[in-house]
């Protein structure tokens, strides 16, 4: 080969190295590499209540050895002043705790392009948010297929919004991840569908490993090499009816397939204030077991 023909065949790798993925690819070669976090939606009804806020769950993940927070946006002031969004991202980076990512109650099954270019409007608000606090990830939901409509009819939707929803969170560098929460993503087959289609390298799935009504651990399999954040649950529905997470079989799945971030979210029974350390004692041990090296 000349030298020609070399520098020809170098620019041409080079070139396609910095062409966009379709969909979000699925976690690079190498050894596993997992995080731990906290949802802040694992404390809903203390937020609720008013008698936790935001920066206590900082201080809660800081103290429990956690990486990371996943912060759901239910419990924010209204209109939320730069200056306290910046308070929660210095209060952080100080407790060593990284605001990764946030949930929003974004719909994306919306019929007509009127209706998506709402959700996008609407949407935007959401990403400033992100950025005051440094998250690099935005959950949303896929919502329900109206009445009179096909779930083919829905899937398109959904793809088209979140595809219109990515041309503005692509130029700042924020991942949406589509949540698997019941009607249209009750179904890894059409969660799948809905990120293909929507055909960005910034869209991919929200994983939620407690959604699944059944076959839950074969799904989350599915969904792995799409997942850009991951929900973990105590309990799992895999034979239509909930059970103890089988923390080992999870990890045995989720360590060669994805790199990232495993936010607890929980909701079974007992008090978090109690809960929610015991079951970051178990992730941490399962990242150290399955991720030394992470």
């Amino acid at each position: 080969m000349n030298r020609r023909d070399l520098v020809k065949q170098f620019s041409l790798a080079a070139a396609a190295a910095f062409l966009p993925a379709p969909v979000a690819a699925q976690a690079p070669p190498g050894k596993p590499r997992l995080r731990t976090a906290i949802c802040a939606y694992s404390f809903r009804d203390e937020l609720t209540k008013g008698t936790m806020k935001y920066e206590d769950l900082i201080r809660l993940g800081a103290d429990l050895g956690v990486d990371g927070l996943d912060l759901t946006v239910y419990w924010l002031p209204q209109n939320a002043s730069d200056d306290y969004l910046l308070s929660l991202r210095r209060l952080a980076y100080r407790s060593g705790i990284d605001i990764y990512g946030i949930g929003i109650r974004a719909q994306m099954c919306r019929a007509t392009p009127e209706l998506q270019d709402a959700e996008v409007g609407r949407l935007k608000r959401w990403l400033d948010v992100a950025d005051r606090l440094g998250a690099r990830h935005v959950r949303v939901f896929g919502g329900a297929a109206p009445r009179d409509a096909s779930e083919e009819q829905a899937v398109g939707w959904v793809s088209e919004t979140l595809k219109k929803c990515a041309a503005i969170a692509a130029p700042r560098g924020l991942f949406l991840g589509i949540e698997d929460d019941g009607a249209l993503t009750e179904k890894a087959e059409r969660l799948i569908q809905m990120v293909k289609q929507a055909d960005s390298p910034w869209v991919g799935i929200c994983l939620d490993i407690g959604n699944f009504r059944s076959e839950a651990y074969r799904q989350v399999e599915m969904c792995l090499p799409y997942a850009v954040n991951l929900h973990l649950k105590t309990e799992v529905s895999d034979t239509g009816k909930q059970q103890l997470l089988d923390w080992d079989r999870l990890f045995r799945m989720v360590a060669p397939a994805y790199r990232g971030y495993i936010a607890l979210e929980y909701e079974s029974s007992a008090p978090p204030r109690t809960a929610v350390p015991e079951a970051i004692a178990k992730l941490q041990a399962a990242v150290k077991k399955y991720a030394p090296a992470g």
